[in-house]
């Protein structure tokens, strides 16, 4: 099988800081591989190393078997890759369509159609995610589930072949939680590679392919879910101090 992206031992250094140590990975077209461990092991970097908006000390990242690690975020943004926050800000004082239309303006199919366009296609991605209704209200005065849907429609507005979510089930109750997981396997269905950051042991793997787990940076385990989440190396590092 292909790889749609591979991480080659990736290092991301902060002054004196280890923040991701020599971790490589890859991940298939339409394969969800989620990324777990304790708070402070390295997750969030390693997503920033593979979008752009950290730069890997060392190391190298490909997408579609082309090098990246270059580019710059916005580049790496047109290529396909696309990306969720865990801290959501939508812009304020612009409603949930316009900004779902930033995404569609920002992809790899940006500009031609200009802002009429790219509202269309925000219209699509509302709808894919169940946010249709809302397309008029400010997206400020959206709740905690409601910008977690909107967090995930402006990535997809930008037509991404791969898909970074940061904890986008953080926060939501069981049913929400279930939603989400529904949401990501059909995001999943249309070819999009998803590499997934949850603590929610129990939905990650029910939603992951394959697990990997990174601990003070480095990479302790990866394999399948019930392989990973049985380690005893994952247990003490990560399962024992927390349940989801």
């Amino acid at each position: 099988m292909s790889h749609l992206l591979e991480v080659r031992h990736a290092t991301q250094r902060f002054a004196g800081l280890v923040a991701v140590n020599d971790v490589s990975l890859t991940l298939a077209p339409g394969e969800i591989l989620g990324l777990i461990g304790p708070n402070g092991a390295g997750k969030t970097t390693l997503v920033g190393v593979i979008s752009g908006t950290l730069t890997a000390t060392s190391g190298q990242v490909l997408f579609q078997g082309q090098r990246i690690d270059g580019l710059p975020a916005f580049r790496r943004a047109r290529l396909g890759i696309g990306r969720t926050f865990q801290i959501m800000r939508p812009f304020p004082g612009m409603s949930v369509l316009d900004n779902v239309a930033v995404g569609a303006l920002f992809g790899p199919s940006h500009a031609h159609g200009g802002l009429a366009q790219a509202r269309e296609q925000a219209r699509e991605c509302l709808d894919f995610v169940g946010m249709a209704r809302f397309a008029d209200q400010r997206a400020d005065e959206l709740g905690g589930p409601g910008r977690k849907r909107l967090e995930l429609a402006k990535a997809l507005a930008m037509k991404p072949r791969l898909l970074l979510c940061d904890e986008v089930m953080a926060g939501l109750n069981l049913v929400e939680i279930d939603e989400a997981i529904a949401l990501l396997r059909k995001v999943r269905d249309q070819g999009i590679g998803l590499l997934v950051i949850e603590h929610v042991i129990k939905a990650i793997k029910s939603l992951s392919d394959r697990l990997l787990v990174l601990h003070h940076g480095e990479k302790i385990a990866e394999g399948l879910p019930g392989e990973v989440l049985s380690n005893p190396l994952v247990i003490e590092a990560y399962l024992g101090k927390r349940r989801a």
